[in-house]
């Protein structure tokens, strides 16, 4: 296999790595400015179609409204259906049924526990990964984990605000 030269750096003093990371902060405050420009234009679009929407919204409203109070006075008409099928959609009553708790979750728990019923309450277990790397390698190896250290690059930009030249 063919050996491969090692190209010099792009860079080639420390000089020219401050101005990169000056060029860096410019480019991170030119996306800053973009990103914020689009953010208000989408806001500005969401409001604007809110606007133009509220008056479908309560159109729906009030036609849903009719619908549900002749539909309530007519029901007899469509025995022995709870629904009816229409040229432009159904209408109907269905059984609905809600569980109302206390706001006080704890005791419903508590008194679940109690009468053997786990199976109404949802546990999520999960790892915390930031603990589990403060135990030693070995301990980390016997849970069936790993440790993987890296010597990883990093470089941080100062947030002022560069002058511009002009």
């Amino acid at each position: 296999m063919a050996r491969k030269r090692m190209e010099e750096p792009a860079l080639k003093s420390w000089e020219e790595v401050d101005s990169t990371l000056k060029q860096i902060r410019e480019a991170e405050i030119a996306l800053t400015d973009i990103s914020t420009t689009a953010e208000k234009l989408i806001l500005d679009i969401k409001q604007q179609a809110e606007e133009d929407a509220q008056q479908y919204k309560d159109k729906i409203k009030q036609y849903e409204l009719q619908v549900k109070e002749f539909t309530t006075v007519h029901r007899d008409e469509m025995l022995p259906a709870k629904s009816k099928e229409m040229t432009f959609g159904q209408v109907g009553f269905r059984m609905s049924t809600k569980v109302i708790l206390p706001q006080k979750l704890e005791r419903v728990i508590a008194k679940l526990k109690k009468l053997g019923m786990g199976d109404c309450i949802i546990t999520k277990e999960t790892i915390d990964k930031d603990i589990l790397k403060t135990y030693d390698e070995k301990t980390i190896l016997e849970v069936g984990g790993t440790l993987k250290k890296s010597d990883t690059f990093w470089y941080e930009i100062k947030q002022e605000k560069i002058a511009d030249p002009a």
